[in-house]
C-alpha cells in the first residue's frame, strides 16, 4: 500500500508478557505497543514497498528467549491498478438492499449455531433469512431494470441477541456475517455485479460496534469507548458540529453519546483504534474490489478523526468515491460535509458524496397536502446549490431503509409516482433506489423499521407471488416496474441526463420546467404538479430552446410541436429536442 505502516492487532491470555520477533525480508517491527490489559499487543511493522507477498511469522518469546509459539501473518499482493480504480458517480443509478429482506438464496445459513438470533419470518423485526446468494441470484434483475450500482446496508458480523437483522451494530469487522455467507462470497458477490457492469458500494460504520463485539468482553483499553458513569444516548444533534456558537459539551455529547444502548460509541480519539477503523476499511476496499463505501452516521463521530480516516482511504484510493449519512434539513447544513467547502473552522471531511436529504423531503411534501405549491419546493431545494462544491456529486433518494415509503406517502398515486420518478432520474445528483419503490412497495414509518424494510415477494421459497417477474407482479406493479426501467435505460444511454448543465425556471401555476444540456443535446423537462392541466408559454424558455419547437417524447418516442403544448395535469415530459 502507499502507506508502509501496518499495524497488527493481538489478542491472547497474557499476550503483553511475551516478545514478538519477525525475520521476513522487508518488513521491520516500528513499535511494539503494551496496554493495561495484558491480553494485547500491538504491532506496527514497517513494510518495504518491493516486497514480494508470503507468510510472514511471528515468534514469541518469553523472558528467557525462547520462543513459546509461531503465528503465521499472511502479507498479500495488491490488485494491478486498484489505486486507479474507479468508482460510482452521476452516471450512475444506485440500488439500495437490505441483505436480510431482499432474497433468501440460501435457506441452509437462515440460522448459525455460532450466531445468536436465529430465523423467524414472522416477526416484523426478526431475521428473515436474506442473503448474498439471494442478492446473486436476482443481480439479472436488477440489471434489467437499469441499476448500475448497488449499496447493500452491511454485511458485515452482528452478533447481538435481537433485532441484528440490520446488521449496523457489528461484532466483527472483518468478517461477514454467518447468516449472509461467508467473506469468499461476498468476493464472489463483488465479481458477479461486475460481471454485469454493477458496481459494489459498502456500508460501513466506524462510529460504533455491536455491544457483543468480542473486545467489549475485555477491551484493549479504558478508554477504547466513549465510558460513562451510566449509559450516555448522544444527542442526535450533529448541527452541534456545524454550529458556530455551540457549547462544547454539547458537540461533545453528540460525539460521545451513545447512538443506542447496543451500540458503544468507539473513541477515535484513540490512535490506535482510528488506526484499526482505518485499516479494516482498506482492507475491505482491496480484498473485495469495492467500487465505493456508504458511511453511516458521519457526523456523530469526532468529526476531525472521521475526515483523517476518510482521508487514509482516499490516499490510497484517490479515485474512491464515499458518500456519508449526514441527516440534516438544510442545504447549508449538508454542504458542510462535503470535500471543498470553505468552511468557517477550516473543516474537510475529505467526503466527496453527501446525501440530499433536504430534496428528500420537499418529494415527502410536494405531493401530500392540498394545494401545496410543491414546485416551487423542489426551486427552493436547487437555488442553494451554490453552497456545494459538487451538485452533481450528491445521493439523490426518493427513499431509503429509514424513511417513510414514498408509495404510502403518496397513497400509491401513480400519477404523482411518475412524477417524483421523472424527477429524480433526470435532476442532478446520483439517483438511488430503495428496494421495492419500482414496484411501488408500501411501508409505514409509524408502523416501525420493520413494515418500510418488507421482504420483497418472490425472494424466499414458497412465497405466493414472484415480484422479480413480470407475470408475479399486479398490473400496477408492472406499470411501475416498467416506467421506471425505461427512464433508467434512457438515462444511462444519454450522458446529457446526468453530466449536462442543469437550467430551471421560476415555477409558475405549480409546473415546474428545467434543461438537461450538453454539446450534443437538449432536453426538456416539465413536471405539472397542479390539479389543472398547462399550456406554457415557450418563447420563456428560449435561452435553452434557442428558436426550436420540435422534440420528441422520450416515454411515448412521439414527436411532439412544442408550440401549443398541452401537459396534463400531475403529469410529467420529457423531450429531447430536435435540432
Amino acid at each position: 500500500m502507499k502507506n508502509s505502516e501496518l499495524m497488527i492487532t493481538l489478542h491472547g491470555t497474557d499476550l503483553a508478557r511475551l516478545t514478538p520477533s519477525i525475520s521476513f525480508p522487508g518488513v521491520d517491527i516500528k513499535t511494539i505497543t503494551r496496554t493495561k490489559n495484558p491480553n494485547y499487543l500491538f504491532l506496527t511493522l514497517d513494510i518495504d514497498p518491493k516486497i514480494k507477498p508470503g507468510k510472514v511469522r511471528i515468534d514469541f518469546h518469553n523472558e528467557k528467549k525462547k520462543v513459546v509459539f509461531s503465528h503465521d501473518y499472511e502479507l498479500r499482493k495488491r490488485d494491478e491498478g486498484s489505486a486507479e480504480r474507479s468508482s460510482f458517480g452521476s452516471a450512475d443509478v444506485v440500488y439500495l438492499l437490505m441483505p436480510d429482506r431482499f432474497s433468501n438464496g440460501n435457506p441452509e445459513n437462515d440460522s448459525s449455531p455460532l450466531l445468536a438470533e436465529k430465523v423467524n419470518r414472522d416477526h416484523q423485526d426478526g431475521r428473515h433469512g436474506g442473503d448474498m446468494q439471494g442478492i446473486i441470484n436476482k443481480l439479472d434483475y436488477l440489471h434489467d431494470l437499469g441499476i448500475t450500482a448497488l449499496w447493500t446496508t452491511p454485511l458485515l458480523e452482528d452478533n447481538l441477541p435481537t433485532y441484528s437483522y440490520h446488521t449496523y451494530a457489528i461484532t466483527d469487522y472483518f468478517k461477514v456475517d454467518g447468516r449472509y455467507g461467508t467473506n469468499e462470497d461476498y468476493v464472489r458477490l463483488a465479481d458477479e455485479c461486475h460481471k454485469r457492469g454493477i458496481k459494489l458500494i459498502m456500508d460501513m460504520v466506524p462510529n460504533h460496534c455491536g455491544s457483543d463485539h468480542w473486545w467489549m468482553k475485555d477491551l484493549p483499553m479504558d478508554d477504547w469507548v466513549h465510558q460513562f458513569p451510566e449509559f450516555t444516548r448522544t444527542n442526535y444533534n450533529i448541527a452541534t458540529w456545524n454550529d458556530p456558537h455551540a457549547a462544547v459539551s454539547d458537540q461533545k455529547l453528540n460525539e460521545d453519546g451513545w447512538f443506542d444502548v447496543t451500540m458503544p460509541d468507539l473513541n477515535q480519539d484513540n490512535p490506535i483504534l482510528l488506526t484499526y477503523l482505518k485499516q479494516f476499511s482498506i482492507f475491505w476496499v482491496e480484498y473485495a474490489k469495492l467500487d465505493g463505501i456508504r458511511v453511516d452516521t458521519y457526523p456523530f463521530n469526532d468529526k476531525w478523526k472521521i475526515a483523517e480516516w476518510t482521508k487514509a482511504i482516499r490516499d490510497e484510493y484517490p479515485n474512491i468515491n464515499i458518500m456519508g449519512e449526514c441527516w440534516k434539513h438544510r442545504p447549508s447544513e449538508i454542504a458542510y460535509w462535503q470535500t471543498g467547502v470553505e468552511n468557517f473552522d477550516e473543516y474537510d471531511s475529505y467526503l466527496p458524496t453527501v446525501m440530499d436529504f433536504p430534496l428528500n423531503d420537499a418529494f415527502m411534501a410536494a405531493f401530500s397536502a392540498k394545494d401545496n405549491p410543491g414546485a416551487s419546493m423542489f426551486y427552493s431545494v436547487y437555488i442553494m446549490d451554490y453552497l456545494y462544491t459538487d451538485p452533481d456529486n450528491i445521493l439523490v433518494f426518493l427513499d431509503n431503509h429509514d424513511t417513510q415509503r414514498f408509495s404510502e406517502q403518496i397513497d400509491f398515486d401513480m400519477d404523482k409516482y411518475k412524477l417524483a420518478v421523472t424527477h429524480l432520474l433526470t435532476t442532478r445528483g446520483i439517483p438511488q433506489i430503495y428496494t421495492g419503490t419500482e414496484i411501488m412497495m408500501g411501508g409505514k414509518k409509524s408502523n416501525g423499521d420493520g413494515d418500510i424494510r418488507r421482504d420483497f415477494p418472490g425472494g424466499w421459497p414458497g412465497d405466493p407471488r414472484d415480484a422479480f417477474t413480470s407475470a408475479g407482479r399486479t398490473d400496477k406493479e408492472n406499470e411501475a416496474f416498467s416506467f421506471m426501467q425505461t427512464l433508467l435505460k434512457y438515462r444511462k444511454a444519454n450522458p446529457v441526463i446526468h453530466s449536462g448543465n442543469l437550467t430551471h425556471f421560476i415555477p409558475k401555476d405549480n409546473v415546474y420546467v428545467y434543461f438537461r444540456k450538453n454539446a450534443q443535446k437538449t432536453v426538456m423537462v416539465m413536471l405539472n404538479l397542479s390539479d389543472e392541466q398547462s399550456s406554457p408559454d415557450m418563447s420563456r424558455f428560449d435561452e435553452c430552446l434557442q428558436g426550436l419547437r420540435k422534440g420528441k417524447d422520450i416515454i411515448t418516442d412521439n414527436i411532439v410541436n412544442l408550440n401549443g403544448l398541452v401537459i396534463k395535469e400531475h403529469s410529467a415530459l420529457i423531450i429531447e429536442i430536435i435540432k
